[in-house]
């Protein structure tokens, strides 16, 4: 068989990284579409189950911090299998501790399994979709996490027919979790050749020194705030559309689908925007098309200026976590450090940001809680300029 060409190599890493961030959120899907039946088996009231949910995000900020080290010692493929593999096991234990042994502990375990795998896996694949995006010389980062979107819909598709027909958790979860697995140690042999040792032996050096940089640390800010503003759609847009509009349980669901379909338009067009204009307009114009929406969601009141919100919202959320990982990859000799990070202080979040939205709703409604994300994105937009292009900071 011929060589590949430099240029195949990377186009073939291009769609195997897309293909690893879709089968990342296809897993994440799988798992929430079970959510209800775990709450109905385990007997477990919503406060108990938000605490069972939080394994996740703390087993994914356990992983986080030294992914970095990890990726640089033994190349983004080795890392997203083990990633992979984590994800799997704790898919299987996560659905044997709920449909068989009925036991809350062991759920978490699996949980924290997963959470551990989801952690390890991204950072992985951020950081080789930044070396895609180096090696073909344009921006394509909001694309592959426009891929985890995707999965995320074909997830819980999937996970929707599976419940509709009686599917059991195990042999769902089961299924779900070897294809996925399997996929994705498959994709990962397609990625870009392991660095050099002079470049890794850099990037093990510069591993926990990241954590001093200002730059990587706003960016990591930056990613919060942006990271926030999708979170809280993703917990509260349902809920707040229904107790503030007073609108059905599936008109809830239909508006967050909405922001969900904004976000992906705003991902898959965003690389074409970014390359014409540069990172820090299109970061200032999709923060304030977010604080507009989250406005007319507010105070709208009309269902076509809530619609509207909505779409702005979605498109506005859509564009900070992949720039934000672009932007701590600039750098390729420390690109994994920064992109560990990065990502640890965006998955903050997710951990933080659910409770408190609840905390904030609790005193002024569910509404008007949302009001949160457009007072977030005003320091956010402060910190912008840290993500601007830099090449090669030594």
């Amino acid at each position: 068989m011929p060589a590949l060409t430099p240029d195949l190599v990377v186009r073939r890493a291009r769609d195997a990284v897309m293909l690893s961030f879709l089968l990342n959120g296809f897993g994440f899907a799988t798992w929430v579409s079970r959510i209800p039946e775990a709450r109905h088996t385990l007997a477990l009231s919503n406060g108990r189950l938000g605490l069972l949910l939080l394994a996740i995000s703390v087993g994914s900020l356990v992983a986080m911090p030294s992914t970095g080290a990890l990726v640089a010692r033994f190349g983004a493929a080795a890392v997203v299998r083990a990633g992979a593999t984590a994800d799997v096991a704790g898919l299987i234990v996560t659905a044997l501790g709920v449909a068989v042994v009925g036991s809350v502990p062991m759920t978490a375990a699996g949980l924290f399994a997963y959470g551990l795998g989801v952690g390890v896996w991204d950072v992985a694949m951020n950081v080789e979709g930044a070396a895609v995006e180096r090696g073909l010389g344009r921006t394509i980062m909001p694309r592959f996490h426009a891929g985890f979107s995707l999965g995320t819909v074909a997830g819980a598709g999937v996970g929707a027919l599976a419940t509709a027909v009686g599917v059991p958790m195990v042999a769902h979860l089961g299924v779900a979790a070897a294809a996925m697995g399997t996929l994705a140690w498959w994709s990962a042999g397609r990625f870009l050749p392991v660095a050099s040792e002079e470049l890794a032996e850099s990037e093990r050096r510069s591993a926990w020194r990241a954590w001093l940089e200002p730059r990587t640390l706003l960016i990591g800010v930056m990613v919060l705030a942006l990271a926030m503003t999708e979170g809280t759609a993703n917990d509260w847009l349902g809920v707040a559309l229904i107790d503030g509009y007073d609108v059905s349980r599936p008109i809830g669901v239909l508006g967050f689908a909405g922001f969900v379909a904004a976000m992906t338009l705003g991902r898959v067009v965003g690389p074409v925007l970014l390359d014409r204009f540069g990172r820090l307009p299109v970061l200032w114009a999709t923060m304030a098309m977010a604080a507009v929406g989250v406005l007319l969601i507010a105070y709208g009141q009309l269902p076509a200026l809530v619609v509207l919100g909505i779409a702005l919202w979605g498109i506005g959320a859509s564009l900070g976590f992949p720039v934000g990982m672009s932007a701590a990859s600039d750098d390729q000799a420390h690109s994994a450090a920064r992109v560990a990070v990065v990502s640890t202080i965006g998955y903050t979040a997710f951990l933080v940001g659910p409770p408190f939205v609840g905390f904030v709703a609790d005193h002024v409604g569910t509404l008007h809680a949302l009001l949160v994300v457009a007072v977030l994105l005003v320091p956010a937009a402060l910190v912008v300029p840290a993500a601007r292009e830099q090449r090669a900071d030594g």
